[in-house]
């Protein structure tokens, strides 16, 4: 099976100058956990994720508890959330997938570079959004899972 088979086309995607509340509303309302941010060509820039926006609220609370390399991220952070933009708090360098790219072969990175999503871009551009949902849906749907008996399962 390929990606492009198993990943969500036409990704909700947020701008990068949009407020992180915004992004926070945009995930709650689409129950997401994963922005990619994309330009106006639809250039993938990167990738806001939940983890990225809770990182962000409690950055300033837990600043004694840093490293001084960490402690200066959490300073550039401490400004208020109204302040944040997006491009603020998003990962830049995010980990792709093409859309004819086995799904064994993206759930293998997904698990390696421990990332719950991969954004999938095809001449530069973004197509879909691989998730683990997609990947474990494309696994019941289409593998051996499928074939599960629950009733011989011992919990």
């Amino acid at each position: 099976m390929k990606v492009k088979d198993a990943m969500a086309k036409d990704p909700i995607c947020i701008d990068p100058e949009a407020p992180i509340g915004t992004a926070l509303d945009v995930m709650r309302t689409n129950h997401v956990r994963h922005l990619p941010v994309t330009d106006d060509t639809g250039q993938l820039m990167g990738i806001i994720t939940d983890r990225d926006l809770r990182q962000a609220a409690f950055a300033p609370f837990v600043q004694e508890y840093l490293s001084g390399a960490a402690r200066q991220r959490a300073q550039g952070l401490g400004r208020t959330l109204e302040d944040l933009r997006v491009r603020d708090v998003m990962t830049w360098v995010v980990v792709i997938a093409h859309p004819e790219a086995s799904l064994a072969h993206a759930a293998l990175i997904m698990s390696e570079r421990r990332v719950g999503s991969l954004p999938v871009v095809d001449g530069g551009r973004l197509v879909g959004l691989l998730t683990e949902r997609d990947v474990l849906s494309a696994l019941v749907t289409h593998g051996r899972i499928a074939e599960f008996d629950p009733e011989g399962f011992l919990w």
